[in-house]
């Protein structure tokens, strides 16, 4: 018996919306609005899963669609007060071992540091460096051409390293 709707954007919630959380709070450094945003994400999906054509994955339509979401929403909100709430975000003041809080240091370095990207570069280092994305599925999700997708990637990754560079990042080279 066919999957309704209702059942198929339940399913993907329990097993996307994780996934698609994080994303959007990377895109927009706010814990609550990526709340939000998620959920608008899965309420659009419902509303227009008869659109799914199944050309790609279910998960990569998921992450398009909050792709949108997600771009309509930074572009009502000034770019300087997404920076901001990024750099003020209140992080459990318990203590950390040493590892931990080095590792969070850094975590902090490279979100400031892609945070500084333009849109564009910022959206494909975090669907193929840090959510892992085929290029094949950000091109889908980006609605660009694979070869955009590579170039975009190429640009930015050396702008990247400049931006963590300011930062006081410094990679380590082998010996």
């Amino acid at each position: 018996m066919p999957k309704d709707t209702k059942t198929i954007i339940d399913e993907a919630y329990e097993q996307y919306s994780d996934a698609i959380f994080k994303y959007i709070c990377m895109m927009v450094r706010d814990y609550q609005q990526g709340q939000d945003l998620t959920h608008e994400t899965f309420i659009k999906a419902y509303e227009n899963y008869e659109s799914f054509e199944g050309k790609a994955e279910l998960k990569t339509w998921l992450f398009r669609i909050a792709h949108n979401v997600t771009i309509d929403y930074v572009r009502k909100k000034k770019p300087l007060r997404l920076i901001e709430s990024f750099l003020n975000n209140k992080k459990d003041p318990s203590p950390l071992p040493e590892e931990n809080l080095k590792i969070q240091e850094d975590v902090k370095v490279l979100y400031k540091g892609i945070s500084n990207l333009k849109p564009a570069y910022k959206e494909v280092i975090i669907l193929r460096k840090i959510k892992g994305f085929s290029i094949n599925e950000t091109s889908e999700i980006l609605h660009w051409s694979e070869n955009k997708v590579k170039v975009t990637l190429h640009r930015a990754m050396p702008l990247l390293k400049k931006e963590l560079e300011k930062e006081g990042y410094e990679h380590e080279t082998k010996q």
